[in-house]
């Protein structure tokens, strides 16, 4: 590819809603142009690196005997009907109607579909395993579309999902592709972690997420750096103290706290260690009639160190709120504690409540937590004496740097990520819904188990870049760079030994299967290099009539503070063995 033939279209100032690293260098590299909120077209540039990315997947999952096909971005609602998700998936799903009125979904995701087509053409267990996989255009109506690729409402995902005969065969085939994954994010270039993540409401422990290390990730990753635990934040267990509750040494005390309605503002007025303070939080879960109405509420107070924090995702796996909770309203409040929030504790309720305690704060003491009064607090609480043991006590909050880990190899640590890839087990959930089933030996029907997978194609560039960047621009890894290697004439224009050496060079390196451009625009040496720097193409070859005098052309990697010169004889087998280092 010769630059004069392509579009390149650099810019020196970044849009003022790019808010994040990748979709500042993204737009300025005019790797992507802004349609709409959270749509974005591909521009050339962009989309070989795009290209780049599926080929990479494409040749792992065939290697990993999926099976390819194309599912309708469009889909038509009776199939999501089947499952229940055209109600309860919320607005992020988009709804439209045909000329006909008949309901359809613009797919985000395509579960139903290929569970359909899986129904009508597997019909027995000699067919089976059997994995399909697609790279399509998805679409989610994101509330607030923002960072560019990583959060758009159209996008670029590859999904599979695998059809087995039962749960042994359906983990045999999660572990294939969850190999397939780490080859497919070894090739990438990227540093990334493969974190145990939580299964939802199908259970089971089978579910991993492919994190992409960066400081910008909206994720926090959960490690032990003596071992390979990994886990994301929901699915990080917060072990109980491996120490004994410790005797009272403090009488009960009613102190006045006035104004100071947090945990860390009680902590400085006391002049007490945060983590010896008690934060309680207020939830409810409602009992529902036939007609979707509050026939029956429970009120429930949770109790956590001041200084950790409430986990949604354990606390929605608690006995009673696996139904789903929400934050009790201030009349629910008032009406158990006798108080607005900022002052609550577990002591001189009005009115019962289920009371949880984390792990951690069931074995303090000497702890201080509100009062139930105005600009009050309780000093020097311990359990038994003061009040019951707690009766639930659980895992309900967030591992924290320096707890210890859950194989017992050492302390945690938590990095950020930004998650590009899920694999996921889902058992019969949609086989049941949809009446997904196979003959077995003795030609009883039985339901399919299944797994998914999926990529998320058009975010992972976002998460390389937010990863490989400095003050110039993207720093692309060899495999998914849009152009590998690109070769900077000075002055070819003016040169004709320049302009035949640039040529030799380019030929070369094309003959050799090096995907390469030559820059043959005529720009000065400055802006040359600027664009290419910006862009991010990994090697850099320069050719200019001084270094030919000396029998020498200038090679640079795009991480290299300085340029290296090279005898052009051997300028070939130099970038050559740079590719395969």
């Amino acid at each position: 590819m010769k630059a004069s033939q392509f579009l390149i279209s650099t810019l020196k100032e970044a849009p003022a809603d790019a808010e994040i690293v990748s979709h500042q260098l993204m737009t300025r590299a005019g790797l992507i142009k802004k349609l709409g909120a959270g749509i974005y077209n591909y521009m050339p540039m962009g989309l070989r690196v795009i290209r780049k990315v599926e080929a990479i997947v494409r040749e792992e999952m065939n290697r990993a005997g999926a099976i390819e096909m194309t599912m309708p971005v469009v889909q038509p609602a009776e199939l999501w009907q089947e499952t229940g998700r055209f109600d309860k998936m919320g607005p992020e799903v988009l709804r439209i109607k045909d000329r006909h009125g008949r309901d359809f979904v613009i797919q985000p995701t395509s579960e139903e579909v290929v569970t359909d087509v899986v129904r009508q053409e597997v019909r027995s267990y000699k067919q089976l395993p059997k994995n399909f996989y697609q790279i399509q255009t998805k679409f989610r109506d994101e509330r607030r579309p923002r960072f560019g690729l990583m959060r758009g409402r159209e996008f670029t995902m590859k999904d599979a999902y695998s059809f087995d005969r039962d749960m042994v065969s359906a983990k045999a085939s999660y572990q294939v592709m969850a190999g397939a994954y780490r080859k497919i994010f070894d090739r990438f270039g990227l540093t990334y972690r493969a974190v145990a993540a939580d299964s939802g409401a199908i259970g089971g422990d089978l579910s991993e997420e492919f994190q992409v290390i960066a400081a910008t990730g909206e994720d926090a990753i959960v490690y032990c750096p003596s071992s390979s635990y990994a886990a994301n934040m929901e699915k990080a267990e917060a072990l109980a103290p491996s120490q004994p509750r410790g005797a009272a040494t403090q009488a009960l005390t009613k102190t006045a706290t006035p104004g100071k309605s947090t945990c860390e503002d009680v902590a400085a007025l006391l002049n007490v260690p945060l983590s010896t303070t008690v934060k309680s939080l207020v939830l409810a879960t409602d009992t529902l009639n036939e007609q979707g109405e509050i026939v029956k509420s429970q009120v429930w107070l949770l109790l956590l160190r001041g200084d950790h924090d409430m986990n949604e995702v354990k606390v929605g796996k608690l006995t009673g709120m696996e139904g789903g909770f929400r934050f009790a309203t201030l009349a629910e409040i008032e009406e158990h504690f006798g108080c607005k929030p900022g002052y609550l504790g577990p002591l001189n309720l009005k009115k019962p409540v289920h009371l949880v305690a984390d792990r951690e704060v069931a074995v303090m003491a000497d702890w201080i937590c509100g009062a139930n009064e105005p600009d009050f607090h309780i000093t020097g609480v311990n359990w038994v004496r003061d009040l019951p043991e707690p009766a639930l006590v659980a895992d309900i909050r967030n591992v924290v740097a320096g707890d210890k880990s859950p194989d017992g190899q050492g302390e945690l640590a938590i990095e950020r990520g930004i998650e590009v890839g899920h694999v996921f087990y889902l058992g019969t959930k949609y086989s049941k819904a949809m009446n997904a089933t196979f003959l077995d030996e003795n030609g009883k029907p039985q339901y399919l188990e299944m797994g998914c997978y999926g990529i998320g194609v058009t975010r992972l560039p976002a998460a390389a870049i937010e990863q490989n960047h400095d003050e110039r621009g993207i720093i692309w890894p060899d495999a998914i760079a849009p152009f590998t290697a690109v070769v900077c004439p000075i002055g070819m224009d003016r040169s004709e030994e320049v302009k035949a050496e640039a040529e030799r060079i380019y030929n070369g390196l094309l003959a050799a299967g090096v995907d390469v451009i030559l820059d043959d625009r005529g720009e000065r040496p400055g802006a040359m290099f600027a664009d290419w720097e910006l862009i991010g193409v990994p090697h850099r070859i320069t050719i200019g009539d001084k270094g030919l005098k000396d029998g020498v052309v200038e090679y640079q990697h795009r991480r290299d503070a300085a340029a290296t010169k090279i005898a052009v004889a051997e300028v070939l087998a130099h970038v050559q063995g740079r590719l395969t280092a």
